[in-house]
């Protein structure tokens, strides 16, 4: 499923074989907005995640244990990009060890 959002991500398999490699980097536009606006925007789309994965739509289970993941990590990444302090032209490298949850973005992710 895609939800358009303020970050691109990209997923891989680790060097080491165990779990999967996640690459998130800000897009352009939400980099080029103010703090405020970062702010309002991605406060917006973690709404929009959690609608999708609270809704009784046609989500079905591994799609919404991949968008939860997501939005764990954004909840996160929330009061660093509320502050400023987080340099959004940098990506971020996040390991998932556990199968499960490495299943649940791989398919996610794949429906890109």
């Amino acid at each position: 499923m895609l939800i358009e959002g303020p970050m691109n991500i990209t997923i891989s398999d680790p060097a080491d074989g165990q779990g999967k490699v996640l690459v998130i980097v800000f897009t352009p536009e939400f980099q080029a907005l103010s703090l405020e606006e970062q702010g309002v925007q991605f406060q917006d789309y973690m709404r929009l995640l959690a609608s999708h994965i609270e809704s009784k739509d046609k989500v079905d289970e591994r799609n919404r244990a991949g968008m939860a993941i997501i939005y764990q990590f954004a909840e996160q990444l929330l009061p660093h990009i509320l502050s400023g302090e987080l340099a959004l032209e940098e990506r971020i490298v996040l390991q998932v060890r556990h199968e499960g949850q490495a299943v649940a973005l791989t398919d996610l992710l794949a429906r890109h």
